[in-house]
């Protein structure tokens, strides 16, 4: 993508849908009424991100009505899925983990990436780029996460695009927020991609937003074009295609302990992509989105939206949370509750050619202790004693990790 002509190409853009502002004003009075609902039941002390067990996935005992309110809500906290037990025992496995290896200073120092020293100001990190302890490994190979990421992936109108069953490792980082941090806060943004949404490569899942049919119709579930490969013009693209977003909890955190916030409605995406097409909005400018940083949801161009941010509700130790790849979130902007509020960042990565694209890139950054491909090469645990390795993985594991060839084939 040419930064040099974007604003020209955005104009272009608008030039082309001469409709867009009356798309974007059908879709602005069905959307406000979806935000009045979340902001009636926040104020009621109400949550309506779907909540569901682990068991009664396994069960097949999932309530009817549980999959349309996902696919609404773009969320979902599946409880349960590790025992309580277990991820207790991991958050201190992990916090000796880093001590032994003095991660608090090798990334005050900023070892590898100098900018982790002025983010955290000489005080204790709140995010670790750290992917291959134990716990992390142990956890992305277990059967019951696997379970729930193919229940999850079946959400999706997957068919001929992706295998939902198979699941391959994505690895991601640690976040360990201490009472009392304020240097965490991370305002509403959508992750996987800006400008190129609307231009380039990483526009073509977005197209029925600007096509013939009506932009409510926009399905943020379908997975067409979404197994291309990314655009790389596009800074904040993803490597990997990730069906749901999501961490696993190892304490208990809720609202106001730093902890995630979500705008639950899946269809803000399609009012997002059209909102520059309104009047109000310079001829050669998204709002905002820019091909090299996060797409930001800002109170100058996405107020309706922010007024339905509400942190998710409370988890406990073992229980995991899910939010669709286009869900708007954010992170607290301060933890002041009275304990630590951490987590294991774990995402879906489906089978697809994409991901085994990806995952044959990631495999030397396991194998070696490296930063994967979608992170700052900082390499921090190249040298960390207990770091895992092949030795530490399951078959299933080894399958995830592209060791040992997969089982199924992707479509």
């Amino acid at each position: 993508m040419d930064d040099g002509t974007l604003g020209e190409r955005i104009a272009g853009l608008k030039l082309r849908l001469g409709d867009g502002a009356e798309r974007f004003a059908v879709l602005d009075r069905a959307l406000r009424q979806e935000i009045e609902e979340v902001m009636a039941a926040h104020a009621a002390g109400e949550s309506v991100v779907p909540e569901v067990t682990w068991p009664a996935i396994a069960a097949d005992k999932v309530a009817p009505d549980l999959p349309a309110r996902i696919r609404r809500h773009g969320c979902v906290i599946v409880r349960g899925v590790f025992p309580r037990s277990q991820a207790t025992d991991w958050d201190a496995e992990i916090a000796d983990y880093l001590r032994r290896n003095d991660a608090d200073g090798r990334t005050r120092a900023g070892i590898g990436d100098a900018r982790y020293a002025a983010r955290w100001k000489g005080g204790q990190p709140q995010i670790y780029s750290v992917y291959w302890s134990p716990p992390q490994v142990q956890a992305r190979q277990s059967a019951s996460l696997a379970g729930v990421r193919a229940w999850l992936n079946t959400l999706w109108r997957w068919q001929g695009h992706f295998d939902p069953v198979q699941d391959l490792a994505y690895a991601d980082r640690i976040r360990r927020r201490a009472p009392g941090d304020t240097t965490l806060a991370l305002g509403p943004h959508i992750d996987g991609g800006t400008a190129g949404r609307w231009l380039g490569r990483g526009a073509a899942p977005y197209t029925q937003a600007f096509g013939d049919e009506a932009a409510a119709g926009f399905d943020p579930f379908d997975a067409a074009h979404r197994v291309d490969p990314p655009d790389d013009a596009d800074a904040n693209a993803c490597g990997a295609f990730r069906t749901w977003q999501g961490w696993t909890a190892l304490t208990s955190q809720g609202e106001g302990d730093g902890t995630l916030q979500v705008v639950p409605i899946a269809s803000a995406i399609a009012w997002i992509l059209l909102r520059p097409f309104a009047p109000d909005v310079p001829p050669g400018s998204l709002c905002g989105a820019e091909t090299g940083s996060a797409l930001w949801i800002t109170a100058e161009w996405h107020a309706p939206l922010l007024r339905a941010l509400v942190a998710i509700p409370r988890v406990e130790p073992g229980d995991t949370v899910w939010w669709h790849p286009d869900l708007i979130h954010a992170v607290e902007a301060a933890h002041a509750g009275a304990a630590d509020s951490n987590v294991m960042y774990i995402p879906a990565a489906p089978d697809c050619p994409r991901n085994r694209s990806f995952l044959a890139r990631q495999l030397p950054a396991f194998l070696d202790g490296s930063s994967p491909p979608d992170f700052p090469p900082d390499h921090l645990e190249r040298h960390f004693a207990g770091r895992a390795g092949p030795d530490a993985l399951t078959p299933p594991g080894r399958r995830q990790m592209g060791l040992d060839p997969l089982t199924r084939s992707a479509p």
